[in-house]
């Protein structure tokens, strides 16, 4: 009996220490964020000044496009804090059930965030999703080779350059430029629009040289391509790169132009969402958020952050465009993102 009570004493022992080693070790671990976002859209410094201010580590992993990161996300196993979601995979998601609620009034810096950019058609009440960056896609032309105006799609497919031309590596974006130029609505994906795009999209393909959405303005700059339909911060870049424009034009299509609002979304779930929100807060801080605005030019939809933005950086036509160009956001279209990707599927392996 005594024997089987120093034994019982000794497992009791073994396992109060253990349990005190393993809490010791997770009250002393480095918290962490687990970040999945757009490349080419996050600067390496705001990661940095956020992990000297909060002692958090952040773990970036990058897509291309918002179908892969969904895929991903949907498909479990990896474990994201933050993601990088544009408008209508917001409304997605929150159909889904697959995001966690933000609650805006615990964050100090959300009142820097411009009105306009708020409580739009995607998350009504920013419930869910915190505005990051707001751009087009539209048009760039090196007038120093295009020597004729280009106002639209059409003028960019007319024959003229063929394979001297990069677009974005998404299939979505691609079949809305046809719609648009057929004076259709957008988000108005049904079997009989697709085979009204299908001749005009398989006329496009074979003047096209590269698809590229994570970098195309590196195509211009090596003189690969003439033109190119690409992300407004890109066109910015470019804009930037030539001293105020120089040869290189941006155009919002005349046709019509999506205007997307990427954002930052807590997944059902997320580990660390004390990190999260801590992250959310310190990017809507304006002198982190005019760094964010001086590596990836977008439409910064925070007005204290622009007010110390530099003249030529407000004055850029790709990040603030003028006038009213007719602009429209993309709609949650569900499964009909599917009949999409397998035309387009079919279309580029011909």
């Amino acid at each position: 009996m005594q024997t089987r009570r120093r034994a019982l004493a000794a497992l009791i022992t073994t396992a109060a220490m253990s349990l005190i080693a393993s809490t010791a070790q997770a009250q002393t671990a480095k918290p962490v964020l687990n970040l999945f976002c757009w490349s080419e859209y996050v600067p390496e410094g705001v990661i940095k000044g956020f992990e000297k201010e909060t002692g958090i580590k952040v773990n970036v992993e990058n897509y291309d496009t918002n179908e892969k990161m969904l895929a991903k996300l949907l498909a479990g196993g990896a474990k994201y804090d933050l993601i990088q979601p544009s408008e209508y995979v917001v409304e997605s998601l929150i159909k889904q059930a697959q995001l966690e609620p933000i609650d805006s009034a615990a964050l100090e810096n959300f009142k820097n965030l411009d009105p306009k950019s708020l409580n739009l058609e995607h998350d009504p009440g920013n419930k869910f999703s915190v505005p990051w960056m707001i751009g087009t896609v539209g048009i760039v032309v090196n007038t120093a080779k295009v020597k004729e105006e280009i106002k639209g799609y059409a003028d960019v497919f007319n024959g003229k350059y063929k394979k001297r031309i990069v677009v974005l590596d998404d299939n979505r974006e691609i079949v809305s430029w046809a719609l648009a130029t057929l004076g259709l609505p957008i988000n108005d994906i049904t079997a009989e629009n697709l085979a009204k795009t299908k001749p005009i999209v398989k006329g496009w393909l074979k003047q096209v040289k590269a698809y590229d959405s994570d970098s195309p303005k590196t195509k211009f700059l090596k003189g690969d391509v003439d033109l190119g339909i690409v992300w407004s911060g890109e066109a910015a870049l470019l804009w930037e790169a030539n001293k105020g424009g120089g040869k290189f034009k941006y155009v919002l299509p005349a046709e019509g132009a999506h205007q997307f609002v990427d954002s930052l979304c807590i997944p059902k779930g997320a580990p660390h969402k004390d990190a999260a929100m801590k992250f959310i807060n310190y990017i809507l801080k304006p002198d982190v958020s005019k760094l964010i605005s001086k590596d990836f030019p977008y439409t910064n939809p925070n007005l204290e952050a622009r007010k110390l933005l530099k003249k030529e950086q407000l004055e850029n036509p790709a990040s603030y465009p003028a006038g009213e160009p007719k602009l429209d956001r993309f709609k949650d279209i569900g499964k009909a993102a599917r009949d999409i990707d397998k035309m387009m599927t079919d279309l580029r392996s011909q």
